[in-house]
């Protein structure tokens, strides 16, 4: 008797039997319950998805269809959504999300619009266009896997699934049991109108939702809100948001009959401003807010004139999607060359600093050869001074010294040695271009804030200096010049972006000095290659030259652009 109180008090508790009965006999049962158990719960985890996708299917489609009516079905744009973009394994549970909603209305009215309307009305019309969007998906590929929304395919899957449910509405309605006392139905119009309807709401729905999914798959999260913020989108949002609510303001409550719908009509301005904006993105977003616009100025429910509205803000979305489609697609490839020019132009860059860098190591070698050779030949002149006269010696001093002098105006020419020990600011200051300007007789100075080169690249600070170099050489080689002035700034831009910005003055008045040019080759460490050369150069970093031109005064003016923020 305790034993058996136990059991049922365990069976009570919902306990496992294993305890109160011995051997083999309980560890079976526990097995066999464990067993069952986990089988119930993984199929609950295989279909609970499922479940919870028929369930909000269906309260967002009862959502929509309380704001539908016959010329502006948005539940249709909802179907078209969900085939589109939904994987296939959850395509039955859509079917009988739909059909809960279908069938309650169905045999809600059997009594009033008879059998065979109930029967035909309570099938979901979202598996009619099943087949047209798995074509969609697999033939004309809608949603590549790469790149953007395939636009001509979406807008003819469309159709066709407006086709579609336009005469199956009809075919559900012509087999209604009407009173004796109705009033004929005219079919082609109430066609007409229920494909307005399908065409026009999924026009209204798909294009907008699947511009904010590519959108989030760009920038997911933050990033996608901070671009929509800070692309001009917002701005040109509240634009239109504007201007729609100014249309619908005089759709609604204008005196004249013709005004109100001049207003409508107007409603399709703001999807063509957005469609040349933005693309196909644009035109998505503006064709949600005229659709909307034209239903919130209809005075009743079929009337005409709406219709009519509806009808030309249909076009006008359908034909700037195509052609946002076309610009977006003008804009890609006009994004893909600009990214492909920068990508040359950073590598030009880098191919020139690698060159800069094989000079400096040039110049340092010639700086220790020049060393070295001033250590033998004080050596073996100490040697020989006992040996030679006072004039030879004092001969072979001065070539030891003109030696010495080449050798470092050749090493300081490939890279100069001033600015590796003390920056741009003394090499323009102290370098070689102060000593040829000193040697040939013009005044020389410089205008330069050294504070502002303290972030200045490498690269940059060469490539400034060799910008100074020959443009130094082509405006001294122009004309007999009496003054040359340098002034330089630096700075960082809004981007992020380091410049520089040059400026080379020569002054042709006065005590103007001829300078050859062969001469000035060997004092300045300049190419000799013109003024394209330092526009080819000036470009490669992002830069402009300007020219000014005086009678007694030439200005050439550079600015150059680190790549790299």
């Amino acid at each position: 008797m305790t034993a058996a109180r136990t059991m049922i008090w365990q069976l009570i508790r919902g306990e496992s039997l294993a305890v109160s009965l011995p051997g083999t006999y309980s560890g079976s049962i526990q097995r066999r319950g464990s067993g069952t158990m986990q089988k119930q719960g993984s199929w609950w985890r295989e279909r609970s998805p499922h479940v919870a996708v028929a369930l909000a299917y269906a309260l967002v489609f009862l959502a929509l269809r309380e704001v539908s009516f016959s010329h502006w079905v948005l539940f249709a744009g909802l179907r078209f959504c969900v085939l589109l973009l939904a994987p296939y394994k959850y395509w039955p549970a859509l079917f009988i999300g739909e059909l809960g909603p279908a069938a309650l209305t169905s045999f809600s009215c059997l009594d009033t619009y008879g059998l065979a309307w109930s029967m035909l009305a309570a099938f979901p019309p979202i598996i009619l266009a099943a087949p047209v969007v798995r074509w969609g998906r697999e033939r004309l590929v809608i949603l590549p896997r790469t790149g953007s929304v395939s636009i001509r395919p979406l807008l003819l899957c469309t159709l066709f699934a407006a086709v579609l449910w336009s005469f199956f509405n009809l075919a559900v309605l012509s087999l209604a049991r009407l009173p004796a006392d109705a009033a004929p139905l005219v079919y082609p119009a109430i066609l007409g109108r229920w494909f307005v309807g399908n065409f026009l709401g999924v026009l209204t729905v798909a294009p907008l939702v699947l511009s904010v999914r590519e959108l989030v798959q760009r920038k997911p999260g933050r990033a996608a809100v901070r671009s929509f913020l800070q692309g001009g989108s917002l701005g040109a949002c509240a634009m239109v948001l504007g201007s729609l609510v100014a249309l619908v303001l005089v759709g609604r409550f204008a005196s004249s009959e013709s005004l109100r719908q001049s207003a409508r009509m107007a409603m399709f301005l703001p999807v063509v401003w957005l469609a040349m904006k933005h693309g196909w993105h644009g035109a998505a977003i503006g064709g949600t807010l005229a659709s909307i616009g034209v239903v919130a100025t209809m005075p009743a429910i079929a009337d005409p004139d709406t219709m009519q509205a509806q009808v030309f803000i249909a076009f006008a979305i359908t034909t700037m999607l195509l052609l946002g489609e076309r610009i977006a697609s003008l804009d890609s490839i006009g994004r893909r060359e600009k990214e492909e020019l920068h990508s040359a132009m950073v590598l030009a860059q880098k191919n020139m600093f690698m060159g800069e860098l094989h000079l400096r190591q040039t110049s340092e070698a010639l700086e220790h050869v020049r060393e070295a050779v001033q250590g033998t030949y004080g050596q073996l002149l100490a040697r020989l001074q006992y040996l030679l006269p006072d004039q030879d010696d004092r001969d072979c001093r001065k070539k030891v010294a003109v030696t010495q002098q080449q050798l470092f105006r050749l090493a300081d020419s490939l890279n100069p040695v001033v600015r590796r020990a003390s920056g741009l600011a003394a090499a323009l200051r102290q370098g070689a271009i102060a000593r040829a300007m000193s040697e040939s007789g013009v005044a020389y100075w410089c205008d330069i804030r050294e504070r502002s080169l303290e972030d200045v690249s490498d690269a940059l600070s060469i490539s400034a200096y060799r910008l100074v170099c020959d443009v130094m050489f082509e405006l001294c080689c122009e004309r007999p010049v009496s003054a040359v002035s340098v002034a330089l700034r630096a700075g960082v831009s809004r981007a992020g972006q380091r410049w520089v910005a040059i400026a080379v003055t020569a002054s042709f008045g006065g005590k103007a000095v001829p300078l050859p040019r062969s001469e000035l080759a060997l004092w300045l460490p300049s190419s000799g290659l013109g003024i394209d050369a330092v526009m080819d150069r000036v470009s490669t970093f992002s830069g402009r030259v300007k020219f000014r031109e005086g009678v007694e005064r030439r200005r050439i003016s550079m600015i150059i652009r680190d790549p790299q923020p």
